[in-house]
């Protein structure tokens, strides 16, 4: 095989491992969300809000790990302030989580100033690669914690729906509000703790973006990473497993500029470097369609009513 090729490929493997794994964190939030049908368009605000405070608590305290957990307290709390606006009568979901984007990348900007210049302790990397004397190859297989830790939820989450009380709970209350108030439900509070949930991973994922890959704090930081994993989770079919799957496919796309610039091809560099953008159009069309996406669409999200 051309060895070309070959260094595009595994640098297309790391690229999509890193890019994969912020794309990971906010789908499984926003999947857990709209499970309890309900829909989060602030995950953006909460993306960039999570990767500034992780950062700057890295900073101020010298542990990454606390930054991390910092970072999805934030998005926790723009979650439960989400849930709590949307739980009010005659309330659109979709229209708070535009304003709640805004507020969380403002909030954001304004507090994060201060963090731009100085260099906080990044989160490590576990060496995978360590059987191959391939400098590119080892260097893709450094992979982060965050990324195991991410399969992980996918896992745990998946078998909460299936088999937990919570999670029937969780379905029967995205599916059909009537049903769960039958049961003695509180539609409100488990949709209230769900936007929270998913706002801790989605901050967490922002950690990610500041303390790993790119590993820096600036304003630019997210490039709508936020809102395309809103189109990712349609993409999955509401399905915490195809998510990872879906966030891998992200990642790799995001990753093409990259591993074709390392092999010297710069020609339309800025068109492969848009690749995760124009593989959301695709998939956005692609799943447009009325009957299909309402066969796993759980009944109480606003866009199947």
């Amino acid at each position: 095989m051309n060895a070309g090729l070959v260094t595009v490929l595994i640098a297309m493997l790391g690229g999509a491992i890193r890019v994969s794994t912020p794309f990971m964190f906010v789908a499984l939030g926003e999947c857990l969300t709209e499970k309890s049908g309900r829909v989060n368009l602030g995950l953006e605000g909460t993306l960039v809000l999570g990767a500034m405070v992780g950062y700057a608590i890295s900073y101020h305290t010298g542990s990454p790990w606390a930054g991390v957990f910092a970072a999805g307290v934030a998005g926790s709390v723009l979650g439960a302030m989400h849930g709590s606006i949307c739980g009010l009568p005659r309330v659109n979901d979709v229209a708070v989580g535009i304003a709640m984007m805004l507020f969380g990348t403002g909030v954001a900007f304004f507090f994060g100033k201060p963090y731009i210049q100085p260099t906080a302790p990044r989160l490590g990397s576990i060496p995978f690669g360590g059987f191959s004397d391939d400098a590119n190859l080892r260097s893709a297989l450094d992979i982060n914690p965050l990324f195991f830790v991410g399969i992980a939820v996918a896992l745990l989450m998946a078998w909460a729906f299936a088999n937990t009380r919570w999670g029937l709970i969780v379905r029967t209350v995205g599916d059909s509000a009537a049903a769960a108030k039958a049961m003695g439900i509180s539609v409100d509070f488990v949709r209230f703790l769900s936007t929270t949930v998913g706002g801790f991973l989605a901050g967490v994922g922002g950690a990610f973006l500041s303390l790993s890959y790119p590993g820096s704090w600036n304003q630019g930081l997210s490039s709508g990473q936020g809102l395309m994993a809103v189109a990712l989770v349609i993409f999955a079919r509401w399905s915490p497993l195809r998510c990872v799957l879906a966030a891998l496919l992200f990642g790799a796309a995001g990753a093409l500029g990259p591993a074709l610039q390392s092999v010297g091809i710069t020609q339309g560099y800025y068109f492969f470097n848009a690749a995760p953008y124009i593989l959301t159009l695709g998939l956005m069309i692609a799943t447009s369609s009325a009957t299909q996406s309402s066969r796993d669409m759980p009944g109480e999200l606003t866009m199947a009513k």
